[in-house]
């Protein structure tokens, strides 16, 4: 069996997006299961055309030319090609392959409003979002996914979303991404911890976090992360890294180091102050180390089942509820069993095996 990842980023290169980690994810985890694993997605940074990441073949096409993807695809000796949220480069491979058996993964369906969110709240720049929006959704897009032998969602909440925003006939099927639940062998600090991961960006609007930090001296907090932006990390680390209780640690990546899963094990909350969210990864993994989550952003109501959802960016008052009579324990180890019942890694990769040897069963 051979499986081609299709998806706009992968988790490398100066790339640390969620789209990229659970497709990094997905592939070594299937590598491990000795499945030949291609992944196709635009070059980035120093990024060669052809590298090999956790043993997945990475092929790269450049970003301001994306139909060379269609060569890549073409040349690509795969039996089904699995796209990790709909993208022009799921119309080109059914293009460049039509006998092979093809795979839509809704990620994060997005309506007008929500990029009309992203267009307020640009990572890099108004054009860059621009291009996202048509490279990410248009007619062809829309036909591809229409004509994929099957159509998932990483969300029960997003299917009815994804169905509309792509006018499938049914709804997608619920398909868990990956997420590595470790072993707790640290005990969560003494000292009440909270901590936020992800990008730095303007719509993860970390400010909001580390004003948190400066309302509430007595709990200490963690920023994992950086900017795509560096201007924009320069002046968020000018103004707020002199704040006692807040640590600005940076990017850490999770495929090479531990350091993320002991600082989630260690923490007691995991934050997410972003305007605009499917489900986060980092959510997930909060979850899966037992951290009870304070978000604004509710996908799958995983707030306010195991944390608490903010409804007026008043995170102040959220965590003051969760730090009450320990409450936020309750929600997290609630939160932990939530991610071993659904998203735990060996259970993701044997259903998405399973259904990858029913659509090549009759191939």
């Amino acid at each position: 069996m051979h499986i081609c990842l299709i998806c706009v980023e992968i988790f490398a290169w100066g790339k640390f997006g969620g789209y990229g980690r659970a497709t990094r994810e997905l592939g070594r985890l299937l590598v491990k299961s000795g499945i030949e694993v291609t992944a196709v997605v635009p070059l980035r940074h120093d990024q060669r055309p052809l590298e090999t990441l956790d043993g997945i073949r990475v092929l790269g096409f450049p970003l301001s030319a994306p139909w060379q993807a269609q060569d890549l695809f073409g040349s690509c000796n795969a039996d089904l090609f699995h796209s990790q949220e709909p993208s022009l480069g799921t119309f080109l491979a059914m293009r460049a392959r039509p006998d092979a058996r093809h795979v839509a993964t809704i990620r994060d369906p997005k309506y007008l409003s929500d990029w009309l969110m992203e267009l307020r709240y640009p990572s890099i720049s108004l054009t860059r979002t621009f291009l996202s929006r048509f490279y990410d959704i248009n007619f062809l897009v829309r036909r591809a996914v229409q004509s994929a032998d099957a159509v998932l969602c990483t969300t029960f909440d997003g299917r009815e979303k994804a169905k509309a925003l792509y006018r499938l006939q049914k709804l997608p099927q619920f398909m868990p991404s990956p997420i590595a639940v470790p072993e707790i062998t640290r005990p969560k600090n003494i000292k009440p911890t909270v901590c936020m991961v992800g990008r730095w960006d303007r719509r993860k609007r970390p400010e909001m976090f580390f004003e948190l930090a400066r309302r509430c001296p007595d709990v200490d907090f963690i920023a994992v992360g950086k900017s795509h932006d560096s201007r924009r990390e320069r002046e968020l680390r000018d103004r707020y890294s002199r704040i006692p209780n807040l640590k600005l640690v940076g990017w850490i990546d999770q495929f090479t180091t531990h350091d993320l899963f002991d600082i989630l094990a260690t923490s007691w909350i995991l934050v997410n102050t972003a305007a605009r969210e499917g489900l986060p990864t980092s959510i997930l993994e909060g979850m899966a180390c037992g951290c009870a989550v304070l978000s604004g952003v509710n996908p799958d109501k995983v707030a306010e089942r195991f944390g608490f959802h903010v409804t007026d960016d008043d995170f102040a008052t959220g965590l003051k509820a969760l730090l009450a009579d320990d409450l936020w324990k309750a929600r997290g180890e609630a939160a932990r069993e939530y991610v071993l019942a659904y998203y735990e890694a060996s259970r993701s990769q044997e259903r998405h095996l399973d259904l990858y040897r029913q659509l090549l069963a009759h191939y």
